[in-house]
């Protein structure tokens, strides 16, 4: 009996291949995966602002700057740009009512402010300065999550708007600058037709009074424009204005 032949691949490949094949379907699926919303925290009381750091993050978001005064806030917010800017109101160096007008001056990020009860003037202030929503304090979970997705999707619903307004604008600029080359291209068409009107006009003339020929009188018109630097429709003009007045005369005596 002949002894079975066993087929092998051609090729095995190893643990590390096997790896690295797997790993762009491992990249899409990270991708795939909805990103945390980042926060920027600015809380001049380090205990409450270790609280609200820790109910955001324990909620889903990621904090990625900590202030402990406006001008902090402003700085980390330029440079994380975050989904939402958390702000006290009374802080020092800066409150938080100049901060987040100047972070809304720059549309950076929605300003969620965080106030006591009676400081309902600072909230109108506040609104004033740009702020989306605003949070009364002690902070609570039920009332600060909300306050957040309001800022967020108002910040979000004003900057579709924003470029609307600038795409808007920007087609108004392209259709007003194309009205304007089509008037300059009619213009040009007009003066051209008038040009043509009169240079034939002239040329006739020319045939009439100073027996040129059709080609002869077209040809000098157009040799004396070019050597006399002289446009062809003031040179026409020159010679009707000479010319016709002959023949105005003429037809008067007839």
């Amino acid at each position: 009996m002949s002894a079975e032949k066993t087929t092998e691949p051609d090729e095995v490949l190893t643990d590390d291949e096997l790896q690295a094949a797997a790993a762009p379907e491992q990249s899409i699926e990270e991708d795939d995966k909805p990103r945390k919303r980042t926060v920027v925290v600015a809380e001049d009381e380090s205990v409450n602002r270790m609280d609200l750091v820790a109910m955001l993050e324990d909620s889903g978001y990621e904090v990625v700057g900590e202030a402990a005064n406006g001008e902090e806030a402003v700085e980390l917010t330029r440079k994380f740009r975050p989904s939402v800017v958390c702000m006290d109101v009374k802080m020092p160096r800066m409150d938080g009512i100049e901060a987040a007008g100047i972070i809304c001056d720059e549309n950076i990020a929605p300003v969620v402010m965080l106030t006591a009860f009676s400081q309902s003037d600072l909230v109108k202030k506040a609104t004033g300065a740009g702020a989306m929503a605003y949070v009364t304090k002690p902070y609570e979970e039920s009332k600060l999550l909300p306050a957040l997705e309001v800022a967020m999707g108002r910040f979000a619903e004003i900057n579709d708007l924003l470029d609307n307004v600038e795409c808007s604008e920007s087609k108004l600029h392209e259709t007003e600058e194309q009205l304007k080359k089509a008037e300059e291209q009619l213009k040009k068409a007009e003066e051209t037709l008038e040009e043509r009107k009169l240079v034939d006009r002239a040329k006739g003339l020319l045939m009439d009074k100073a027996d040129f020929s059709e080609q002869g009188a077209f040809r000098w018109i157009q040799k004396t424009s070019m050597d006399q630097r002289i446009p062809k429709k003031r040179l026409a003009m020159a010679i009707i204005a000479k010319y016709g007045d002959q023949k105005s005369e003429a037809e008067d005596e007839r």
